[in-house]
């Protein structure tokens, strides 16, 4: 059958301007970094994009090595894409990004113009697209001019190849840098993508500050901590967890210490009838600096449970002090 998409689907989500920009993006995003490669099935990915935009969520997000194997998230929602949503591309924000190892050599990898035109080049290929709406630099090249970085941002736009730039794990100074570059190139920076969560904090230490002083959105990615802000580490560690499959969680991560504070967020969080990755994801989004934060998802379930954490977005000052003492 082909899928249309739930009529009421619009009435279902919160949308926030990014930034000082015309653009609205869903409060909840979805990210494909490791759902929907090769080692996925086709059906599953649909299920997953299916329910997701039948409940608001427009926006995509991907990059150039997302899989695995690396660029099969981008061939698999290429191929979902003109499937199933060729139809509705203007109502979709598809985002991608360049930055880490892509391709073996000198040329695949970090902040050079000829990387990140050759792998933006690359993505609209292999998601058969003439265009992405977000084009982002993944993280700051230590060896190549920022000003060079930024220009190809800048190029790509007038390329038409995306019709908005931004920046990933910049830090606050970095960051602050790029945007004072792009805005005098004219084409100024939509967004920055940290890594925020409650127990990731280093964005309140200048960044989310430097964002609000140039108007730039916010889309914090790993807002659960890699799954440790959910029902699944209550107990420790389950032998289906991500910490078992050497990801970017370990096991050692997952001390004592932070089990009793998952599971003191975790009363708070029933308190609010929420669970615990709920509330999570709505601790992050009380700050009006945060545009949207970017989840994954392994099932069409993991989505619904996300979204509905807009049910309850707000805490008393109670709740955030005990928070900020459990986190402290």
């Amino acid at each position: 059958m082909n899928y249309v998409p739930a009529a009421d689907r619009y009435t279902k989500m919160k949308y926030n301007r990014c930034g000082k920009s015309g653009l609205l993006l869903p409060a909840i995003s979805l990210g494909l970094w490791q759902n929907f490669g090769d080692v996925d099935t086709i059906s599953k990915c649909k299920s997953i994009l299916h329910t997701a935009f039948d409940n608001g969520i427009t926006h995509f997000d991907l990059a150039n090595n997302y899989g695995p194997p690396p660029g099969s998230s981008e061939t698999n929602f290429g191929k979902i894409l003109k499937e199933d949503f060729e139809g509705y591309r203007d109502e979709l924000i598809i985002s991608s990004k360049a930055g880490y190892t892509m391709w073996d050599g000198p040329y695949g990898d970090w902040g050079s113009k000829k990387y990140l035109v050759s792998s933006l080049d690359q993505s609209l290929k292999r998601m058969q697209l003439n265009y992405v709406d977000i084009f982002y630099h993944h993280r700051p090249d230590p060896n190549t001019p920022i000003e060079e970085t930024m220009l190809a941002l800048d190029l790509i736009v007038r390329q038409g190849k995306a019709l908005y730039v931004g920046i990933s794990n910049y830090r606050a100074k970095e960051a602050a840098e790029a945007f004072k570059i792009l805005k005098q190139l004219g084409t100024p920076c939509l967004i920055h993508q940290p890594k925020y969560s409650m127990f990731e904090r280093w964005v309140e230490g200048g960044l989310l500050d430097v964002l609000e002083e140039y108007g730039v959105g916010c889309i914090p990615f790993s807002p659960l901590a890699q799954g440790l802000l959910t029902d699944k580490y209550l107990k420790g560690i389950p032998q289906d967890a991500r910490a078992t499959r050497n990801l970017f969680l370990k096991e050692a991560d997952i001390t004592e210490d932070k089990i009793e504070k998952i599971n003191l967020l975790n009363n708070i969080a029933i308190t609010r009838n929420q669970t615990l990755a709920q509330m999570a994801l709505a601790w992050i989004l009380k700050d009006n600096r945060i545009t949207t934060v970017l989840i994954g998802a392994s099932k069409p379930e993991q989505v619904l449970n996300s979204i509905a954490c807009l049910n309850n977005p707000n805490f008393t000052d109670d709740e955030l002090s005990t928070i900020n003492k459990i986190l402290a």
